[in-house]
């Protein structure tokens, strides 16, 4: 039988890692009586952990939230993906958080053996996280605007468009969206009775959140289509229809999905639907995939694709002498 500390410990994982648990099993896996079993769980509430007891047939213990967080129980590969994902956090597009990962961070070194530190510092050194380069929101922001969305209140805010004219806002929020290293809003705006895309870094002054609605149902299957195709037609309003022949699996594997989508026509055949800020984007990616293609549409495509291949036999033949 284990020791009183190591059971209570052991005991402290188990109710962290399942949401209830029966007495029965409880008594199985720690090798203990019942009436121990009782005595320890009477132990970690008097270390302030909220372990809730039902009796009967169905009845168990639960771990429940206190008012304060207790110490956590991780595994080695919890512990690592917890620490990795704190370090992610703080260089990315919220403003204010980098303080308090930062002292989680700590937190969770210092509680580590050495072995697991080893491996994480190990990890640290060799992941390189890039700047986001997106513009920083303020972390209570975007906790307001996720309540606001969870709990289905109405926020209220005002707000800059493209062209800095500023406005008072009220609306249904139904999705909080981090897309191309920028946070969006999915919502419905009441005062212009219709769907509409939020960037989160335009908002000004507190989200104040009032009365609850009945969310409407967003014109995609989800929050995230949703933005990705509302700022695709605003940045990119260029749509292009190229066919490949090549089937979809080939041309899908050498396109990013943020891109467009591929969709498969025949056995050989696939269509790519993109949208782009210009058409020499669009040129470009599909004369670099090396497989033959034709225009859909527009017919303007086909003409800037002619004139990019008269300049790359053009620069191919050049000389570097003529450049003098």
């Amino acid at each position: 039988m284990l020791e009183t500390s190591a059971r209570l410990l052991r005991l402290l994982s188990l109710l962290q890692a399942r949401s209830t648990w029966t007495g029965r099993d409880l008594v199985e896996r720690l090798e203990v009586t019942d009436r121990t079993l009782r005595r320890d769980v009477d132990r970690l509430r008097d270390l302030g952990y909220p372990v809730h007891s039902t009796s009967g047939p169905a009845g168990g213990y639960r771990l429940g939230a206190g008012a304060e967080l207790p110490p956590l129980m991780l595994e080695d590969d919890e512990s690592l993906a917890v620490a990795l994902g704190v370090a992610s956090i703080s260089s990315g597009p919220l403003r204010g958080v980098r303080e308090a990962a930062d002292r989680a961070m700590a937190k969770l070194e210092q509680v580590m053996p050495v072995r697991l530190r080893r491996r994480l510092r190990a990890l640290q050194r060799a992941i390189v996280h890039a700047p986001h380069g997106g513009p920083a929101v303020a972390l209570g922001t975007v906790a307001a605007l996720g309540a606001a969305c969870v709990e289905a209140k109405v926020a209220r805010f005002g707000y800059r468009d493209r062209g800095g004219a500023a406005t008072a806002r009220a609306v249904e929020p139904l999705g909080l969206v981090l897309y191309e290293r920028r946070w969006y809003l999915a919502a419905w705006d009441r005062g212009r009775e219709g769907f509409r895309t939020f960037r989160v870094d335009r908002m000004e002054g507190e989200i104040a959140l009032g009365e609850r609605f009945t969310p409407r149902a967003l014109p995609d299957d989800d929050a995230q289509t949703y933005v990705a195709r509302s700022v695709s037609s605003v940045a990119r309003p260029i749509e292009a229809r190229i066919v490949f022949d090549a089937p979809a699996t080939v041309v899908g594997a050498r396109i990013p999905t943020r891109f467009g989508a591929v969709e498969g026509l025949s056995a050989r055949t696939c269509r790519w639907v993109t949208r782009a800020s210009s058409l020499d984007d669009v040129a470009w990616w599909a004369a670099t995939l090396d497989v033959p293609f034709a225009v859909e549409s527009p017919p303007e495509l086909a003409e800037r694709l002619s004139d990019l291949g008269q300049r790359l036999v053009a620069a191919a033949k050049r000389r570097p002498s003529a450049l003098d």
